[in-house]
């Protein structure tokens, strides 16, 4: 039962009442202030006697027999012949029971449907055999900050009603894992193009030609202001099949670790703040964070750039 544990005749109600009793206050007196039956009464200062403040607990209301209940072994007979991928009404015929109870022990144990009998699918990985090869693209929706809310202070006073949101562009290279960022007031198409036209500036500076874009169906991915950067760029633009976002997941997976190292990994005064802080963080992600897929190394060691190692590893 959820009630609040101070409210009256909860375990703190009752504990107050046993030690009036015990203190030498009547039964009686007792159980007329608290307004319940002397029957009562005398049955939490039996508990209370056998288990201490235990025993003044909530106790199930559970019949301790239950003479009509199914079989432990009729139970465990539908489950090995659903195994069998036997159906609900072959199951309830075989066992003389209602197809009713061979669905709700099925429901239990999570066989509802024949499809939970199969295996789960492998992962289907993949990786491009250069950079530039593919480049995933996807967005994030994050809450605009204008001042400390209550998450941090603590006081429900300090929450943030109608602040809005600002967008997160991300993209990410299929084979080194090098990954670009830009923040945009809104999600829009104009938005999308631009952070376009701005990835493709910054693989190129990094020796990267662009190929293949990846994103999922978002409208502003097909809008006519996207479509033209990537003839721009001459890029191929594929989409992911509705409803698997797996399919790019390894933008997701940079986006969520974004959004635990910086956009929610620190407490900020402002969307300012945290929009400034986005660079200095793509920079350690890209040239000094480990990438457990890299064997720890990180991103930008998969390119080859110009100049000395140093450059490359940024040491």
């Amino acid at each position: 039962m959820d009630t609040h544990k101070n409210a009256p005749m909860t375990p703190e109600g009752r504990l107050r009442l046993v030690q009036a009793v015990m203190a030498g206050e009547a039964v009686r007196q007792v159980a007329g202030r608290c307004g319940i039956d002397r029957k009562t009464v005398r049955k939490w200062i039996a508990r209370f006697r056998i288990d201490g403040e235990a025993g003044l607990g909530d106790r199930s209301s559970r019949p301790r027999r239950l003479p009509t209940a199914i079989a432990r072994g009729t139970a465990q007979r539908v489950v090995t012949l659903r195994r069998q991928r036997w159906t609900m009404a072959s199951i309830a015929a075989e066992l003389r029971i209602s197809r009713a109870t061979v669905s709700r022990i099925l429901a239990r144990v999570g066989l509802s449907r024949l499809s939970a009998l199969d295996p789960a699918p492998l992962p289907r990985r993949y990786e491009r055999a250069r950079p530039g090869e593919l480049l995933h693209i996807d967005s994030k929706k994050l809450a605009r900050i204008v001042h400390v809310g209550h998450r941090v202070t603590g006081d429900p006073r300090d929450s943030v009603e109608g602040a809005g949101w600002e967008a997160a562009f991300v993209a990410i290279d299929d084979r080194s894992r090098v990954a670009f960022a830009e923040m945009f007031a809104d999600e829009r198409k104009r938005s999308a193009a631009d952070f376009l036209e701005h990835a493709a500036r910054y693989y190129r500076h990094l020796g990267v030609a662009v190929r293949c874009i990846m994103t999922d169906n978002a409208k502003v991915f097909r809008s006519r202001p996207f479509i033209a950067t990537c003839r721009r760029w001459h890029l191929r633009h594929i989409f992911i099949k509705p409803y698997t976002p797996r399919t790019n997941g390894k933008a997701e997976r940079f986006i969520q670790t974004a959004l635990h190292e910086w956009a929610y990994g620190r407490t900020y005064r402002h969307s300012r703040e945290r929009t400034a802080l986005l660079p200095e963080w793509l920079h350690r992600y890209n040239w000094h964070r480990p990438h457990a897929a890299l064997s720890g190394r990180p991103p930008i060691s998969r390119l080859s750039l110009e100049g000395d190692n140093l450059l490359r590893l940024h040491t």
